[in-house]
């Protein structure tokens, strides 16, 4: 199942925020040790304050197992301010039908169930997720700038990474970046190669009361 956490909703998941930002300093400081930046256990950044939707993957135990951020082309995103440098030159997209995806983040043990590519499950899970939100938010596409492993693991899950520019060296990471298709077609392919029966995005409905 895959969690929807809007703006809107920030107050009613604390918990779940709190657990997600646990999550990326997990995998990205702990595991692969990026300079990312860090504080008391959990990875924050000034993007996280401009008020992102959140995508939150969770198996069915309720355990979080993956993440991923994301943020309207239209204000400011990593892209544009920090990670500029794979656009060559070209101007980032600043169109309402695309967003960008950030903090892209799995945790998962290695007995997790493999779908087409020796891909897990769950991978595929949080990538229809991503699809199924951009079609509901009627986007075209969205941009990212990625490592080139995961540039590969998109690949094989069928969902390609459109490159724009050359992978360009940050730290001990070659990244890249580029723009994901959102479509029924996209959506389809990533499914199948799952496995995957259906919709896995949940968005809650909030009672306010009388």
């Amino acid at each position: 199942m895959i969690e929807l956490i809007a703006p809107g909703w920030y107050g009613a998941f604390a918990e779940e925020l709190h657990e997600m930002h646990r999550l990326p300093y997990r995998v990205f400081k702990e595991r692969v040790d990026w300079n990312v930046r860090t504080t008391g256990g959990f990875e924050i950044d000034l993007f996280d304050s401009i008020k992102p939707h959140y995508l939150l993957l969770r198996d069915s135990g309720g355990r979080l197992g993956g993440g991923v951020r994301l943020l309207p082309s239209t204000g400011s995103t990593m892209l544009r301010h920090v990670f500029s440098r794979p656009l060559e030159g070209r101007t980032a997209p600043e169109e309402p039908s695309v967003w960008e995806s950030s903090r892209f983040a799995l945790d998962l043990p290695p007995s997790a169930p493999k779908g087409s590519g020796s891909i897990a499950v769950a991978t595929y899970e949080l990538l229809a997720g991503m699809v199924e939100f951009g079609l509901s938010g009627q986007l075209s596409h969205i941009v990212t700038v990625t490592d080139l492993r995961m540039e590969r693991i998109l690949r094989r899950a069928g969902w390609p990474l459109a490159r724009v520019g050359q992978p360009q060296t940050f730290g001990t990471t070659r990244a890249i970046a580029g723009f994901l298709d959102v479509s029924e077609e996209s959506l389809a392919t990533v499914r199948h190669n799952g496995g995957l029966g259906g919709p896995v995005l949940w968005a809650p409905v909030l009672c306010t009361g009388a």
